[in-house]
């Protein structure tokens, strides 16, 4: 008796058993559309976001959160350039590399980064040291020129621990003209970090064996940095370089791998648009019953008509009916969605035993299980699209049940 009459009325349309069953059908099945769209939308999204920052947290593992190299020339005084760094609270670890593109010569040639480290410096950047599966990263002892490589790198080059490999960096100018620089390794490690870009890609040298194949001398390509908070990553790599007052180049992890988690993101999002179909179609369900249950119960509209209710009034009856809809199904979908997210893995588990299949082999995903992150700004949102759409679907019928005219509903009465 507190409500507003056109709340009042919605509600009891909700409620109330129609004569018409089909009505009712498509108005379960208007709330079972929006609540397994609202479900899949979410479950996917963190499925997702579960890849991408398994794919961030091992990219991390192997690269610098930051860096601060030398601009056109290498970086000679770089060990107070680690003093300075380590003088800041953000930095939780420094250490000097020389990086250079080679071509790595076994069974098979492979263009490779080639990346000079001292191994007792690089553990406080990287867990490179962990990732080793063969040999050992201490094996890198300076002028005994081994190597590590990664696991694809040294399948593909067809050698492992103890076999050689060819180093060939640029062209040097000699009086016989320009020659490539060679120099033989011994692969002492191999190590996996479970992404292909490394995997596939990176070979690692002693600093000082880096330094005479480059002829650098003293000098390093620049200083890694590994931050407490990588989303500070830029301002610290700045504030470094301006304290060290020379010409050098600044970068982070999110601008060295900026098309990746641009392409991931615009997957992401090109997904979420797709699957909003889903949501869509449980609305132009809603529209659908909307419609029919205007015409059905177009009797009662002209006598609430005849009775004083306004137009406006009646399109809002109807809003609230069709809006009630909506936030079932919303609500619905929502805790479907991350009762689903939180036990997925089980789920997929229980799959995998029943059927004798696995669904993500770990040779091929580099992962055991699926990875799931599931976001509130992403739960928000979709529900929130949801209910726009589940409250747009509403307007046209309400708009024709408000422009009932009294006298022609109820001529055959």
């Amino acid at each position: 008796m507190f409500k507003p009459i056109p709340v009042a009325i919605g509600l009891r349309y909700l409620r109330a058993k129609r004569r018409n069953g089909f009505i009712s059908f498509i108005s379960l099945a208007s709330i079972l559309g929006i609540a397994l769209g609202v479900t899949a939308l979410i479950t996917t999204l963190a499925v997702m976001s579960g890849f991408q920052r398994e794919i961030r947290d091992r990219m991390l593992q192997m690269a610098a959160h930051a860096t601060v190299s030398g601009y056109g020339e290498p970086l000679q005084d770089w060990p107070r350039a680690v003093r300075e760094a380590l003088t800041d609270r953000r930095v939780a670890g420094a250490a000097p590399y020389i990086e250079t593109e080679a071509l790595l010569r076994g069974a098979r040639n492979q263009p490779a980064i080639v990346r000079g480290v001292v191994p007792a410096e690089e553990r406080k950047v990287s867990v490179l040291g962990e990732k080793v599966v063969a040999g050992s990263l201490d094996s890198l002892r300076p002028g005994e020129f081994n190597i590590v490589l990664g696991k694809e790198l040294a399948l593909w080059l067809g050698v492992g621990v103890g076999d050689s490999v060819i180093v060939t960096t640029d062209f040097q100018a000699t009086p016989m003209g320009a020659v490539p620089q060679l120099k033989r390794f011994t692969v002492s490690g191999i190590f996996e970090a479970g992404y292909n870009e490394f995997d596939k890609g990176l070979a690692v040298v002693h600093l000082a064996d880096a330094q005479r194949l480059l002829r650098m001398r003293d000098g390093v390509t620049g200083v890694r940095l590994r931050l407490h908070d990588m989303d500070q990553a830029f301002e610290v790599a700045r504030d470094l370089a301006l304290r060290l007052q020379g010409p050098f180049r600044v970068s982070d992890w999110t601008t060295e791998n900026a098309n990746m988690f641009r392409a991931l993101k615009m997957e992401k999002t090109v997904m979420a648009i797709l699957l909003s179909l889903l949501i869509a179609m449980g609305a132009f369900n809603l529209v659908s019953s909307q419609v029919m249950l205007v015409t059905d119960k177009q009797a009662d509209i002209a006598i609430l008509r005849t009775l004083g209710l306004t137009p406006r009034a009646v399109m809002q009856v109807f809003m609230v009916q069709g809006s009630l809809i909506g936030v079932i199904g919303t609500v619905l979908g929502v805790a479907g969605g991350i009762t689903l997210t939180l036990n997925l893995q089980h789920i997929l588990s229980a799959i995998e035993a029943v059927f004798g299949v696995t669904l993500l082999p770990s040779d091929v995903y580099y992962i055991t299980g699926l990875p799931t992150e599931l976001k509130a700004d992403d739960v928000l949102a979709i529900a929130l699209v949801a209910l726009g759409m589940a409250f747009a679907a509403t307007l046209y019928p309400a708009w024709r049940a408000a422009r009932t005219a009294p006298a022609e509903a109820l001529r055959y009465e």
